[in-house]
């Protein structure tokens, strides 16, 4: 099978559907995105995107348009809950720029899919397409859409998040209940007058709670989420509105700066936090899951969009390696991302713990461990370069 014979089907819209998307058109595969939603809009709020995602963002042709739409991190600042008292601040910025040679960028959800969506050619991505089943043939696999209709291609790739649609054809699961909500909102830029001269994350760690916030849209609006222990988390809806003067006072006793974001928040969702024990599955014979279909993860590392990123990039090279075995290369695809995914998933659970911490020794011992992270030599791993860069695959 040639490149420009293959039929690619991507289910959703999100980061890893059209990277994945954008990467296979490149090398002349015809792909197509079905989107269950109306509209591609404003839907979620701020995303942490750090340099092993920026880097392929940049090689995607992006980076004028995430630099004019987002916003760069100087630093990552965590401060404790009650007193305010610095913990650690690590430089990024230049620093991070020249280490890895990609910034830490701070972007709105919606921004980031618009300049994905910037770089596919129109009539690519068919939206209010929810897919109902998948039926796999030993050739070709079937789509089938909740309005009747269907599609036919050789590959479906799953993108469409940790309540996949299509996880279901590949691994027989739930999702797992953390045992915490959070609570998200954009507030405005006056809130946190700081970020005007020093753009940056702010952490505030706090017993059972959690707090994070910084600039989005280019400075002009914050983005918080607020983590709170919640033994309803699994039995409430995925998401749904909520009260910001309940909100606050969850947070009774912390620092006015946290209270002031809070306060200013117009409207809030809760969204009740889940992922998924990892599977040691990301593909079948002709279906293959990206991204939060694969492997959702907690969002105490900030990696859920720089990994499907990652994701697309590994599994792009290994479909058009050989196109002949197309079962092949989604077990390469799944060879290279499990070890590496296993690890952010790892990290990312430790942090349900760690970051909520009741005052006491093990408290002490973590603010003491944050303290010695004056730069960023501890995240080479993260930021470092996991997969060999898009021009060298290209390249080959």
């Amino acid at each position: 099978m040639t490149a420009d014979g293959m039929r690619v089907a991507v289910v959703g819209a999100g980061v890893s559907g059209l990277a994945v998307s954008i990467l296979l058109r490149r090398r002349g595969v015809r792909c197509d995105v079905y989107e269950k939603s109306d509209a591609l809009g404003a839907v979620g709020a701020g995303i942490q995107l750090s340099p092993n995602g920026a880097r392929i963002l940049h090689e995607l042709g992006a980076e004028p348009s995430i630099r004019q739409r987002g916003s760069t991190a100087r630093a990552i600042e965590t401060r404790r809950w009650n007193d305010g008292t610095l913990l650690s601040r690590v430089a990024h910025g230049n620093v991070c720029e020249d280490r890895f040679r990609a910034p830490y960028y701070l972007v709105h959800r919606a921004d980031l899919q618009a300049c994905l969506v910037d770089l596919l050619p129109p009539g690519q991505i068919h939206l209010g397409r929810a897919v109902s089943g998948v039926v796999e043939h030993d050739d070709r696999v079937e789509l089938r859409f909740a309005d009747g209709g269907s599609a036919t291609a050789d590959v479906v790739i799953g993108a469409d998040g940790v309540h996949s649609a299509l996880r279901g054809a590949v691994v027989d699961d739930r999702p797992v209940i953390s045992g915490y909500s959070v609570y998200r909102g954009l507030v405005p830029a006056s809130a946190v007058p700081s970020f005007e001269d020093d753009p940056r994350v702010m952490f505030w760690f706090g017993p059972g709670r959690h707090v994070t916030y910084y600039p989005v849209s280019s400075g002009r609006t914050v983005h918080f989420s607020a983590v709170c222990a919640d033994p309803s988390a699994g039995t409430a809806p995925r998401s749904s509105a909520a009260d910001g003067r309940d909100l606050l006072a969850e947070f009774d006793g912390w620092h006015e700066d946290v209270r002031q974001v809070v306060r200013a928040a117009g409207s809030v969702t809760r969204w009740g936090l889940f992922d998924r024990n990892l599977s040691d599955r990301y593909r079948t014979g002709r279906v293959a899951l990206v991204g939060d279909a694969a492997h959702p993860m907690l969002p105490f590392l900030s990696q859920g969009a720089s990994q499907a990123l990652e994701d697309a990039v590994a599994l792009a090279d290994s479909l058009t390696e050989d196109m002949t075995d197309v079962p092949g290369a989604l077990r390469r695809y799944e060879a290279i991302r499990m070890p590496r995914t296993a690890e952010v998933h790892r990290q990312s659970r430790l942090r349900s713990s760690t970051f909520h911490l009741s005052d006491g020794p093990l408290q002490a011992e973590r603010d003491a461990t944050l303290a010695e992270q004056r730069d960023l030599t501890h995240l080479d791993w993260l930021y470092g370069d996991a997969i060999r860069s898009i021009h060298a695959l290209a390249g080959r």
